[in-house]
């Protein structure tokens, strides 16, 4: 199965903040929906779940398979818990997607790809700088580069640039 992490980056590379004074940019948000739409699934935390529900009802997913990895959410109707990236992808795999969309946020792109289960990742950069924001953290007790071979780079609109890389063993 080919596992796909994608991400809104600020243009100082910290993971993109939104909230009421700074709203996701559209166009990262069709993006998503576009890349969501394609995979037929997409893998999130609970935190960024949470966020995404907003006023709650199926909204623009209601026919996609939608994965939330967390040890303390309880059930949640229309969405499957999971307790591992590892289960969430087997799930993923039993019901023959051929793709998984992992969408969010730092803590599940962490575990994943600090357990080596990303094939490509998929950063959409916007046109903003933070002075706070959370990393993503490949390998947090040895500090070594991870070389990633770049697929495509794209704008977007709105000063968002997409950049799409493929991991290398």
């Amino acid at each position: 199965m080919k596992t796909i992490l994608w991400a809104t980056l600020t243009a100082n590379g910290n993971y993109a903040q939104s909230g009421p004074e700074n709203p996701p940019k559209k166009e990262a948000l069709d993006d998503f929906a576009i890349h969501a739409k394609a995979a037929g699934n997409f893998i999130v935390g609970r935190r960024t779940f949470e966020g995404m529900r907003g006023n709650g009802g199926p909204g623009p997913f209601a026919d996609i398979d939608i994965v939330l990895v967390s040890t303390s959410a309880s059930e949640i109707p229309g969405v499957t818990v999971v307790s591992s990236p590892e289960e969430a992808l087997s799930y993923l795999q039993r019901k023959g997607h051929q793709t998984a969309l992992i969408s969010g946020g730092a803590d599940i792109h962490n575990s994943f790809l600090g357990k080596g289960l990303v094939d490509e990742v998929i950063f959409n950069v916007a046109p903003v700088m933070e002075g706070k924001g959370l990393n993503l953290l490949i390998d947090r007790d040895n500090y070594r580069y991870k070389h990633v071979q770049l697929l495509d780079c794209k704008p977007l609109g709105g000063g968002v640039v997409q950049l799409r890389y493929g991991l290398t063993a």
